[in-house]
């Protein structure tokens, strides 16, 4: 500030008629009293600044010029009476240049308060206005006047995307650690679902005894330009001395924002980004330094889950291998483990193995849906194997599908799926209303993730080419929510390949040797369900890992979904009793059939103001029958119709 306050009064006697301003010279008087030449050191935080972000002696005068009247009020006059004005004003870019020795029309002016200048590219100063050059103001950000001023900055625009990952020694660390302490300033780490590149990142500076600052990419909001966020995301890295670590790197990428990857190579700190995606040598003209984060092994995920809920973990078996079946990362793990004991604590209950597998799916699953393809149809949590009445053949099926699911780790752990991929694909196979949908929502349910279901009609697209890039977002929307994936009615986009007679059969061929090749290399769990599986290519049921058949129920079945739809309704009628046997061996429906029909007998009923009766059940059998267009059997029924004018009109 002395070395400040001797130019300005070296300006002010340049200045004619000086001694017509006593505002000025009193304004100087008090700040040479206050900042005697000689007697301070360079400001111990502006030498900070200047240190991490490489500015040299006329770029850090400059810089202070700016700031000097944030700081101290009196500068503001000071500036104001050099302009020949009254009041606190901001320094100008001729007053800047002029204090600091530069000719406002010199190459070096521009230089060192162009937009291209290391002041401004480093988002330390902005000059505003639209006046002419030399009037235009210079100010500094707050951030940086906290910084400036010794105090811990705080930049709202990056705030709220920080993150904590949880610092760990993990393979490739070592070598994320000496490429820093050798001067390496760009590193993109690829951690696929599961694999813990962002604690990796932290561990790797601790290691270093270098703190990190670290920032979720994914909170950005869709009408800010991430190029400014990461400008501020390094700027705030800087202020605080750390390096920065950007999780879900991959937001870089989906916003096509070229301009981003130019703010990552000529970042002032070490920027170490984790990302899903592998690297793309078109986003800048030199590789960083590539790393591949590997999953958390049993042993590992078993550790922080009993860091983050204590005995529960442990004590309960069917919550642990739950749990551990979950690719989440430290950081996912945290959260879950925060969300069950607020749930818990709203509850006033204790925290359960049902609230922590609630909580692992709600925040392993549907924070976005992306690629605007997929849809969440879970259901909701509740839903169990008790819910499905199945032969036990596909019971047993369903089961050992949700085991392979949760012990795939450790069984690739042990070499076994060495050349094979880890996912799981599993086809269902029945007629509608046989429990598919219902049983793929059980199977998310029981490894608390979410499933998501594709919407066919925005995938399949007429142009050639189109439907296999959409496939690609499915897949990799899937892999980075890690989700259940659900192809319903599959058929109708994995139907058999046929003979080439035209251009449009050798295409919608290519179309599922891609999906066939994509699916391989999938590393999550697949369900397609179908009416008709004569209608798949065998190649696909080679590559399934179960195929499930949901036959027609039989009368037993049939007799058990009736008891179990209608111990759903709150009041029966004692006075007309549900015919149960009559309609198991009568009433040749589905599950889904059945559960339609006590619906609607319901609302009926409510309707009417009457607990639900067998004349109810019986109007509601003869509507599904022909809203389903089948024949409608006669026999017995006339037995249960009540004697309106309603039922009559549904009699065949």
């Amino acid at each position: 500030m002395a070395a400040l306050v001797g130019e300005l009064t070296l300006a002010a006697a340049r200045r004619t008629g000086t001694a017509e301003l006593p505002e000025l010279s009193g304004v100087l008087s008090i700040l040479r009293a206050e900042y005697p030449d000689g007697a301070e050191d360079e400001h111990a935080p502006l030498a900070g600044v200047a240190d991490v972000f490489g500015l040299d002696a006329t770029d850090r005068f400059l810089l202070w010029a700016a700031v000097a009247p944030e700081l101290d009020a009196n500068v503001g006059y000071a500036y104001a009476g050099l302009r020949g004005s009254t009041g606190v004003a901001r320094c100008t870019v001729a007053l800047a240049l002029e204090l600091a020795g530069i000719g406002s029309a010199a190459a070096e002016g521009f230089a060192r308060l162009g937009p291209r200048a290391t002041l401004r590219r480093h988002g330390l100063l902005q000059v505003a206005g639209t006046e002419p050059w030399g009037q235009r103001r210079l100010q500094v950000p707050d951030p940086v006047v906290a910084a400036l001023a010794g105090a811990v900055p705080e930049d709202p625009l990056v705030a709220p995307l920080r993150t904590a990952p949880v610092p760990l020694e993990l393979p490739g660390g070592d070598l994320v650690s000496a490429a820093i302490e050798n001067g390496v300033r760009l590193i993109w780490i690829r951690a696929v679902r599961g694999a813990a590149g962002a604690s990796m990142a932290a561990g790797s500076l601790d290691a270093l005894h270098i703190a990190s600052y670290a920032v979720d990419l994914l909170r950005v909001a869709s009408d800010r330009a991430i190029a400014d966020v990461l400008v501020a995301a390094v700027r705030e890295a800087g202020l605080r001395g750390c390096a920065l670590i950007l999780a879900n790197a991959d937001a870089l990428a989906e916003r096509g924002d070229s301009s981003a990857f130019e703010v990552l190579a000529r970042a002032a700190v070490p920027v170490i980004a984790v990302s899903s995606r592998p690297w793309n040598p078109s986003w800048l003209p030199h590789l960083p330094l590539l790393v591949d984060a590997e999953r958390l092994d049993v042993a590992q995920r078993a550790a922080l889950w009993q860091v983050n809920l204590g005995d529960i973990a442990a004590e309960d078996a069917d919550l642990s291998e739950t749990l551990l079946g979950l690719r989440m990362n430290p950081e996912a793990m945290a959260a879950a483990t925060r969300y069950a004991k607020l749930v818990a604590a709203a509850r006033k209950e204790p925290l359960s193995a049902a609230i922590v597998r609630d909580a692992a799916r709600r925040v392993s699953g549907s924070g976005r849906t992306g690629a605007g393809f997929l849809a969440s149809t879970t259901t909701g949590s509740g839903l169990g194997f008790g819910d499905l009445l199945l032969p036990t053949a596909a019971t047993r099926s369903l089961h050992q599908l949700v085991t392979w699911a949760r012990h795939r780790d450790q069984v690739a752990a042990q070499g076994l799926l060495r050349g094979a991929g880890r996912g799981i694909a599993a086809l269902f196979a029945g007629n509608p209303g046989t429990g598919k949908t219902l049983a793929a929502n059980i199977v998310a349910q029981e490894l608390s993730m979410d499933l998501f279901q594709v919407e066919l009609s925005s995938v399949v697209d007429k142009y050639i080419g189109e439907t296999e890039k959409n496939l690609e977002r499915v897949f990799q929307a899937a892999e980075s929510l890690d989700v259940v994936l659900f192809f319903d009615e599959a058929d109708a986009l994995f139907g058999s390949r046929s003979e080439v007679h035209d251009a449009r059969d050798r295409y919608a061929n290519q179309e599922i040797a891609y999906l066939l090749q994509r699916m391989e290399q999938f590393d999550g769990i697949t369900i397609l369900a179908t009416n008709l599986r004569g209608n798949l290519d065998r190649a696909f049921s080679r590559r399934m890992s179960f195929i499930i058949s949901f036959p027609d129920p039989d009368p037993v079945i049939r007799r058990r979904l009736w008891e179990h739809h209608l111990a759903q309704l709150q009041s029966l009628d004692d006075d007309d009793p549900i015919a149960l046997d009559f309609l198991a061996e009568t009433a040749e429906l589905t599950g889904g059939d059945i559960r339609n029909i006590v619906r609607a007998a319901a609302f009926d009923a409510v309707g009417l103001g009457e607990p639900v009766g067998m004349r109810h059940i019986a109007v509601a059998t003869l509507a599904e029958y022909q809203k389903l267009g089948r024949v409608l059997p006669e026999h017995g029924f006339g037995l249960y119709l009540p004697a309106t004018d309603e039922a009559a009109a549904l009699r065949p």
